[in-house]
Formats: structure tokens, C-alpha cells, sequence
């Protein structure tokens, strides 16, 4: 039966060449020999160079993901493959992140290197929001330099080999340890690790292919953005080193509050203060909505402080949806506080034909305080 070399790694079938080389560095420094005598970790060290040297090449990863076992036709069950303890570069790589004597050089870093991404920060009224906006903005990135196009030269010159490192892009001392000596590498300062040099560089850019410039450019506000959320304009970050593929724009939205409704995700939240009669007697209030006007809301008679009216789909567009949330209103049912004689004396008449009615401490099983009781219990529990 094949090895299960993921399972020996740690990591699953869907890993990426990273992540593998990162679980292999860490069992290394775990299980090498000068670190852990025991006669088990060197057997799981064994193990681990083995499995780390089937998935780090391509070939053999892939007949291990077809279920076969690329050292079996090798002739190596036992895990090593003619490199004392698993590929001394390896392990040398994964103690001091350099290439040891039996590793081989890294390749050159390209010149050309991609984008970084930008962020840019937007303000939004709550109806841009909800009506969606093209925002004109001013973005100060690098952009390409147009005297020499993004190569970095003067005129018809040309880079030429690093002196410093001989075009490897890197180089390499060596340092003492307790594994005896050790090869590290380092990027070439001279050449940044790109293995060339431009003697002769480019007036306006200085050799980077790039220039710092401000441009304005015109983004595309979805309707049903809301306060936190990316949009994201590809291609308008900075052009990358050497005139490389430009990153991507973020333009991240600032949501102002606004003067009437609070949102809560897609819906709308609102106060409205309603006079004691109204409640009693019911009424129509006008809500000037955000999408749709002035919009009519009915307040039933003997509405009770507290309580809520709705209307749907008044709310919030969803984004990129047709739908919409709702308009919430929170009825604020308020008792005059001042009453002249006649008011009072007509109050004192209503009451006398309230036969039964009166102030009481009601229960704290009773209908009404359940619901109370139980707000009570959420405000506490939240804090």
C-alpha cells in the first residue's frame, strides 16, 4: 500500500507548495538528529525528508495523488534518496532559510515584479448607498514611467550582470554551527537579487520602470454598500517594479449616519414620537423614505408605547439583489407632562367611564412583564 506522505507531512491533499515546505521545516527542526537523538525521531526524520522530497517534486506528487508510490520504483522504502539524511540542503533551509552544499543556487529574481494593491477610503450618505454612486477620486499611485516605458534604461542601453553576485542574484557566506559548517544565501544587495544592474538608468524614473503620480479616476459604487465593505477596481493599484502588471484598487466605504434612520444591515430603523390621542385613537403619519418618498404609515388605535410598525420592503437594497429590507418604526408613545383645567377636567371625565381600570403592580409571571422580564434579561446578558 502507498505511504500516505501528506499524513507524514501534517497537511492535507489540497496544500499548497508553501505550506508543505513550511510543515517540513518545522518537523525538521523537531526531529534532526543533532537535535533529538532518540531513536524514534530519527526514524520519523527519515519519514518527513522522505515524504517532504516525493511532494516537493511535481512528477512524483503527482503519481502519489493517482495513488502509487514514486520510491517504491525507486528502490527507496526505507525514505532516503542518496542524500545522507534526507537532502542535507533541505535541512540546512529549513534551520537557517539558506541553501546548504548540497542544495543548489535560487534563480534570479525577475526585474519585473507585479503591483502592490492600493486602498482608498470613501465618504457615503446613506441614500449614495442606497441608490448606488459613481465616485470621482484622486488616487496617488506609481504608474508607468513613459520615457522609458517601464525599462529602466536610458535611451538604447541595457542592463548588464551584477559584478557583485555574477548574475545569481544572490550571495552566499559561510557560518559555523552545530551542524559544522553552513552555506547561507542572502539576496545580492548590489542588484536586489535580480542578477542585473542598470548602469545607465533612466532619467525620470531612475531605473524603477515607475513614477509616483495623482490621477482621478471613476469608480463604480454598487447600490446596498454599506459601512466597511471593498469595492474592488482591478488593475488600479501600483504598477509593479520594472513596469510589471499593476495590483488592484480597494475603495473601502465610509458610511455617514444619517439624520433620521439608523441601518441595521439591509433595514431601516426609525423613532417616531406619537402623541397619546393618536395612539389611542390611531392615526397616519408620512415617513419620507429614502427610495421612495413620502410613504404613509398607519398607526392603529390603542397602539401601546414600545411597539413597533413595519413596512416591507421599504428598507435597504440588497446588493446585487432586487430585494430590499424594511423600514422599522419604533412608536414613541408620549404622555403630555402640562395639562390646563379644561384638559384635566376632560381627562377626569374619560376616566370616570373607565369602569375597572386602575394602577397596579402587576405580576412578574403576568403577559406583560414575560416580555419585560425577558428585555431585562438580554440587556444584561449583552453587556
Amino acid at each position: 500500500m502507498a505511504r500516505d506522505y501528506y499524513g507524514i507531512l501534517g497537511v492535507g491533499r489540497n496544500a499548497s507548495d508553501q505550506e508543505i515546505k513550511r510543515a517540513y521545516r518545522k518537523l525538521a527542526r523537531e526531529l534532526h538528529p543533532d537535535v533529538n537523538p532518540d531513536a524514534d525521531a530519527q526514524e520519523k526524520f527519515r519519514d518527513v525528508s522522505t515524504a517532504y522530497e516525493v511532494l516537493s517534486d511535481p512528477e512524483k506528487r503527482r503519481i502519489v495523488d493517482m495513488g502509487g508510490d514514486p520510491m517504491e520504483s525507486a528502490g527507496a522504502g526505507g525514505g532516503f534518496s542518496g542524500a545522507g539524511f534526507g537532502g542535507l540542503g533541505d535541512v540546512f533551509e529549513a534551520f537557517f532559510g539558506g541553501m546548504g552544499a548540497a542544495g543548489g543556487q535560487r534563480r534570479p529574481r525577475g526585474r519585473v515584479q507585479p503591483g502592490a494593491d492600493s486602498l482608498l477610503r470613501t465618504r457615503l450618505s446613506l441614500a449614495e448607498c442606497a441608490v448606488g454612486v459613481t465616485k470621482h477620486l484622486t488616487v496617488d499611485t506609481a504608474v508607468l514611467c513613459d520615457l522609458c516605458q517601464g525599462a529602466g534604461t536610458n535611451g538604447n542601453s541595457k542592463p548588464v550582470r551584477c559584478e557583485t553576485c555574477g548574475g545569481a542574484g544572490e550571495v552566499q557566506t559561510v557560518q559555523r554551527s552545530f551542524l559544522g559548517q553552513v552555506m547561507t544565501s542572502r539576496p545580492c544587495p548590489t542588484c536586489r537579487g535580480t542578477g542585473e544592474t542598470i548602469p545607465d538608468p533612466c532619467r525620470k524614473c531612475g531605473g524603477d520602470g515607475r513614477v509616483r503620480s495623482r490621477r482621478e479616476i471613476a469608480a463604480p459604487i454598487p447600490a446596498g454598500v454599506a459601512n466597511g465593505m471593498r469595492v474592488r477596481l482591478a488593475a488600479q493599484g501600483e504598477i509593479g517594479p520594472g513596469g510589471g502588471p499593476a495590483g488592484d484598487l480597494y475603495v473601502e466605504i465610509v458610511e455617514q449616519p444619517h439624520d433620521t434612520f439608523v441601518r441595521d444591515g439591509d433595514d431601516l430603523h426609525c423613532t417616531i414620537r406619537v402623541p397619546m390621542v393618536d395612539a389611542a385613537l390611531g392615526t397616519t403619519v408620512v415617513i419620507d423614505t429614502i427610495l421612495d418618498g413620502p410613504t404613509e404609515l398607519s398607526i392603529p388605535a390603542g397602539t401601546q408605547p414600545g411597539e413597533v410598525s413595519v413596512l416591507r420592503g421599504h428598507g435597504m437594497p440588497k446588493l446585487r439583489s432586487s430585494a430590499r429590507g424594511d423600514l422599522v418604526a419604533h412608536l414613541d408613545i408620549v404622555v403630555p407632562t402640562k395639562l390646563d383645567n379644561k384638559q384635566s377636567e376632560l381627562l377626569r371625565k374619560y376616566k370616570s367611564t373607565r369602569n375597572g381600570e386602575r394602577t397596579e403592580v402587576l405580576s412578574a409571571q403576568s403577559e406583560h412583564n414575560s416580555g419585560l422580564f425577558a428585555r431585562l434579561r438580554a440587556s444584561f446578558s449583552g453587556r
